[in-house]
């Protein structure tokens, strides 16, 4: 039997949160208010799960022209799970400036490291080593492109669109669909883009994807730990647009289990000499370099040490067996793809296609290089603090 139309609605009022149903227009009264010279900073971290980021706000008297005007603050790291009550209070340290979307111009949102009371980097800042080693390949000229995908989901906890009760269809007309029937929360996802337009945040493009409510967004090309700074920011943008929505953004690689792809961060790369004529030799013999370090890879490409992304890497849905290494020319089931376009030129980027959707960009990036240009081999990394 068809459920009614105020059913309907029910369901749909019951998958938001309360606060996305507040009036807006009450809300938008006092944002329009003056600030008399006064800006509004919103510090945002990673937290201790190393999924996760908060966020805090303070006064400034004047609008930051650059990131050495935004001072220092601190944060209580016992409520983070980034440090004991004992001794809780932690260092945010801004390292990059955007502007801010949601209270516009002359605010900003700025971007932390973590530190701890003796000024040593949190465990989940990841940013720490990988600033080190992309200061030691600079030369090399690294760039980057993410391809950060996602899940939306109801305040339920149910993918935002599905049946109450049921599935959606087969996979097949949802990725890059169109239509009141084939793709689910379109106006967070645009919001979002425009969002992170304004920001500054280097985000290239969006689509659906291949599960319904999954979707997916595109930042870089960027340099160096540019590239971890600009995904994460974008993640945050994301967390704060769907809070204003009323319904959740979900990283994890496998939201749902059965016969629905998994979600990913594709990680494009190339190097200085990559990008030259003749320069698929070098793509080649870093994906050699890669082949011989794969355990090392997967092990840093999600949170977990691989578990998250032994769900996902199945070598079916359109990803590689997490046992194997392959690469391929337009292959998007094997580790590596080289892209069509790539092979025919002789010169361009490749895609690892590991890196879970949960990972952090620091991390990865950070492997890459090491891997890449410094050469390393097996599991073990160089502590390049002294060099």
């Amino acid at each position: 039997m068809p459920r009614s139309p105020a059913r309907s609605r029910r369901a749909v009022a019951m998958s938001v949160s309360h606060s996305s149903r507040l009036n807006k227009l009450v809300r938008e009264q006092y944002m329009r208010l003056p600030q008399d010279g006064l800006v509004q900073v919103t510090y945002v971290w990673i937290d201790g799960s190393g999924e996760g980021v908060r966020c805090k706000s303070r006064t400034l008297d004047k609008e930051p022209k650059s990131i050495e005007d935004v001072p220092e603050w601190n944060f209580d790291g016992s409520s983070t799970a980034q440090a004991e009550g004992s001794n809780s209070d932690m260092f945010l340290v801004p390292v990059r400036m955007f502007r801010d979307p949601f209270c516009l111009d002359p605010n900003k949102l700025v971007l932390c490291e973590v530190l701890k009371y003796n000024r040593k980097p949190a465990e989940t800042n990841l940013r720490h080593t990988c600033k080190k080693v992309m200061d030691l390949v600079k030369d090399s000229h690294p760039w980057f492109g993410m391809e950060q995908e996602y899940t939306l989901l109801g305040i339920n906890g149910h993918p935002y669109g599905w049946p109450d009760n049921g599935f959606p269809g087969p996979q097949g007309p949802y990725y890059c669909g169109v239509g009141a029937d084939k793709v689910y929360g379109r106006d967070i996802v645009e919001s979002h883009y425009k969002a992170c337009l304004y920001a500054g945040v280097k985000i290239c493009g969006t689509n659906a994807e291949v599960m319904p409510s999954q979707w997916e967004f595109q930042v870089g090309p960027c340099e160096g730990i540019e590239m971890g700074d600009h995904l994460w920011m974008a993640r945050f943008i994301l967390h704060r647009v769907c809070e204003d929505f009323g319904v959740v953004a979900t990283l994890d690689p496998k939201p749902m289990t059965g016969n629905w792809n998994g979600a990913g961060c594709h990680t494009n790369y190339s190097t200085e000499e990559m990008r030259r004529e003749g320069g698929l030799k070098h793509i080649e013999a870093a994906i050699e370099k890669l082949s011989k370090r794969h355990d090392y890879h997967i092990c840093v490409y999600d949170p977990r040490g691989g578990r998250d992304n032994s769900r996902r890497l199945t070598g079916h849905h359109e990803t590689s067996n997490i046992f194997e290494f392959s690469a391929g020319v337009a292959n998007r089931g094997a580790s590596i793809r080289i892209p069509r376009q790539v092979g025919q030129d002789g010169y361009g980027y490749f895609e690892d296609r590991r890196p879970a959707a949960n990972c952090d960009p620091y991390a990865v990036t950070e492997a890459i290089m090491r891997t890449t240009v410094l050469n390393e081999t097996g599991v073990e990394t160089k502590d390049y603090a002294d060099h």
